[in-house]
């Protein structure tokens, strides 16, 4: 009999965040995070330790998913963080930063956690009270009768992420292509409970990054289809191609043993049984004037050559990912036995074709209504292309959630200093009965709000990682960044041209202060309610809707964790 061990009691750590193993855990998150943030942000080299896949990226979704933390601390946050890349793609970094700076600016504050929270919910409020008023100084309406708001919110994206090594003229041929794309995506007759479409990625590694193409419909690939083969496909009375999409194996094989057992007869043969049914079906299918097969798995190379003699196309392996949007372009139901065909299942297609990309070969399925595309996504190598099919996926989630809420927020670090020099001229101009409701001192109030604002500005301090000075104008509340080497200028106006998202250039005489190490000056100024100048190409513009939740969430976890007074491990 085997020793039994007695059970451990469980470990109990009061006041976790006093302690010096999740402060200097924390500290080392947000340092690996700030050092990847932004266009200039620094590539992180992720593999196991004992060999395996090997990840260089700077994106938030590769780096947590590849992190393995042990302090419950931690796990709490990055938890909260990938729930919010699960929802909206991006500002994931922006969060986690943030999460990381509001918590430990907190837990410097002689100041009880229950007084913080109340404040810092208050905080919240204020910002995105102000985020969704008209008066925002640092919004920008996205107008879709026009491309030029779409183009710098999707630019903004791409150029985000440096592991994916696009030069200017590829970051401009992708820019097109991924709006296209999504474009493709929109329905034509617009109802009330209209449905988006999907664009499928098609990778195609080793080539040139403007090789890469956008085409409406689906691309399969089908390396037996030769291109001299000609392509004759039966259609019907309409001049269309009618579709069955099967989501059983056609391949005749036999029962799982583990399912039970056969009784046979003597003299009859399963696999002719089998596949005379495949053959039955085959014929259903030429009767019913079906052009096009699709099988997400395997079809039987008899029943594949008898359909061919009777034109038609055979496409299998499609796999489980092709399944649904080519359900939903065709208007198609998935097959689920072959046991039983009903016509309703069928789908229809205006064309099929054969196209040929570098030494891959595809069958084109060409829909009547355009609401799924295949962006044939091109790159240099296997590790630029996985960063560049994530980053083409954040700008398709993206475009689609900006759709919903025409919006977009000012980049390169101005929301951020823009929204803390709003919070400090509030907490200003706070009346006497708004701390009683909040159940505080002035003196708690301004603190909370200090650490706030230093907080954001953190954030936007994080873009810079090349030593150079981080301003902020007294007027419009925007960061600028001076490029090393400057740093006892007298004057920053000789040495900056724009400030981080483009929208103000320096024309005028503005009035600066360092964001670092100089924080806590009040604003002597409000916010503009508009921009100064039309957006303009070169602007730099962030997700509305993934901001403001990514504000939310960055709060919300931080508050969470200074609220933590027990942790309990289990030590068995």
């Amino acid at each position: 009999m085997s020793r039994l061990e007695a059970k451990k009691p469980p470990l109990f750590i009061s006041e976790p965040l006093t302690r010096d193993t999740p402060s200097q855990s924390l500290s080392l998150l947000s340092g690996i995070l700030k050092s990847c943030y932004g266009p200039a942000g620094r590539l992180k080299h992720l593999h196991n330790g004992v060999g395996g896949y090997v990840c260089t990226t700077s994106q938030s979704s590769a780096i947590l998913s590849h992190l393995s933390v042990s302090h419950p601390v931690l796990r709490v946050l990055m938890a909260s963080v990938q729930n919010h890349i699960s929802r909206f793609s991006d500002c994931g970094l922006f969060t986690a930063i943030l999460c990381c700076s509001l918590t430990e600016n907190f837990k410097s504050l002689n100041v009880a956690s229950c007084t913080v929270i109340k404040i810092s919910k208050h905080l919240l409020s204020l910002c995105m009270d102000y985020l969704k008023s008209e008066a925002c100084g640092c919004r920008v309406s996205v107008d879709f009768s026009s491309v030029e708001t779409l183009l710098c919110l999707v630019r903004s994206i791409l150029t985000s992420k440096p592991a994916c090594m696009l030069n200017k003229p590829e970051v401009d041929h992708l820019t097109m292509l991924i709006l296209k794309a999504f474009m493709f995506t929109v329905p034509y007759c617009v109802e009330t409970n209209a449905v988006l479409g999907k664009c499928v990625i098609v990778p195609v590694k080793g080539r040139r990054v403007v090789d890469s193409t956008v085409l409406p419909g689906l691309l399969i690939e089908t390396p037996e289809i030769q291109l001299e083969e000609p392509l004759t496909v039966k259609r019907t009375c309409s001049n269309t191609i009618k579709i069955a999409l099967f989501s059983v194996s056609m391949s005749g094989d036999l029962f799982n043993p583990e399912e039970g057992t056969i009784a046979v007869h003597h003299g009859i043969s399963l696999e002719m049984s089998e596949l005379n049914q495949l053959l039955n079906v085959g014929k259903q299918l030429i009767n019913d004037e079906v052009g096009l097969v699709v099988c997400q798995k395997v079809i039987h190379p008899s029943l594949k050559q008898y359909l061919k003699e009777n034109h038609v196309i055979t496409v299998d392996r499609a796999g489980l990912s092709l399944v649904e949007p080519v359900s939903r372009m065709t208007g198609s139901k998935p097959i689920a036995s072959i046991h039983s065909l009903s016509p309703s299942c069928y789908g229809s297609l205006k064309d099929v074709c054969i196209e040929s990309f570098a030494s891959k070969h595809f069958v084109h399925l060409i829909p009547n209504d355009t609401v799924v595309c295949s962006l044939i996504l091109c790159n240099r190598n296997e590790t630029a292309w996985d960063e560049l099919k994530r980053i083409c996926e954040t700008a398709e989630h993206v475009l689609q959630l900006t759709i919903k809420e025409p919006l977009a927020l000012l980049g390169g670090g101005c929301t951020e200093t823009h929204l803390a020099s709003y919070i400090r001229h509030k907490s200003y101009s706070l009346s006497t009965s708004s701390f009683k409701e909040i159940d505080c001192s002035r003196t708690q109030y301004q603190l909370v709000a200090d650490g706030f604002c230093r907080s954001l500005e953190s954030v936007a301090c994080s873009l810079n990682h090349d030593d150079g000075e981080v301003l902020t104008d007294m007027f419009y509340g925007h960061c600028w960044f001076v490029p090393s080497g400057f740093s006892s200028v007298s004057n920053w106006s000789d040495v900056v041209s724009k400030c981080g998202c483009g929208i103000n250039g320096n024309t005028e005489n503005l009035n600066w202060r360092l964001l670092q190490g100089q924080f806590g000056c009040p604003i002597a100024q409000g916010c503009p309610k508009e921009p100064s100048v039309k957006v303009a190409d070169f602007l730099t513009l962030d997700c509305f809707a993934a901001k403001c939740n990514g504000l939310q969430v960055a709060l919300e976890t931080a508050n969470l964790i200074l609220d933590l007074s027990y942790v309990i491990e289990d030590q068995n």
